[in-house]
């Protein structure tokens, strides 16, 4: 329509450093954990590292179909015969002992799939007992970025630790550039005059 300007919207800036992570994931329940390192490591939205199951693992790779864009991955669990972290954490999950084995990569020890809501109270609690922590230490500032976390800052973050291609790719992008504004979260490395 001619003569309606669109509002530019401010992409959140933050970005949760080792130590803001380290302090939280400490403080995780082992399904917390879980969710933690599949978003981290696959890059992909809370929503879907939730619906992430034991049978979208096929040759060699984890498969991923994005909810928002339907945008389809094949993330590898190796890489020149190694495996990679994805894939350990993986065997990680497969290999916990659990009374019902479900079908969900992120769930209880009653093999129950974690939904979006029991997701973020254990993310809350272990945010709140981090930040506890880092305050009962003098660790102000620490506890202060640690309430700042959210679930959905740890995508950007591994958007941000990763060379910009590769983080447009894992992240199901079309264009760099959507990576770059709205994921990189820190600034790029650059060595100085002298």
């Amino acid at each position: 329509m001619k003569g309606i300007r669109k509002i530019k919207e401010k992409p959140r800036d933050f970005y949760a450093d080792a130590a803001v992570w380290n302090a939280v994931y400490a403080k995780a329940c082992e399904e917390l954990k879980d969710a933690m390192d599949l978003a981290y490591l696959t890059g992909q939205r809370p929503a879907d590292v939730l619906k992430m199951r034991f049978t979208d693992i096929r040759d060699g790779s984890l498969e991923v179909q994005q909810n928002k864009t339907k945008k389809k991955l094949r993330i590898l669990l190796e890489g020149d015969g190694i495996r990679t972290e994805l894939g350990k954490v993986i065997d990680r999950i497969k290999a916990r002992k659990r009374k019902v084995v479900g079908f969900s990569l992120v769930s209880t020890s009653k093999g129950v799939g974690l939904g979006s809501k029991p997701l973020r109270v254990r993310f809350q609690r272990a945010r709140a007992a981090a930040a506890e922590a880092a305050s009962e230490l003098g660790e102000v500032d620490l506890a202060k970025r640690i309430l700042i976390f959210q679930f959905r800052d740890i995508r950007p973050k591994a958007a941000s630790e990763l060379p910009l291609e590769h983080a447009s790719k894992l992240l199901g992008h079309t264009q760099q550039q959507i990576t770059q504004r709205v994921y990189r979260r820190v600034g790029e490395v650059v060595k100085p005059t002298k």
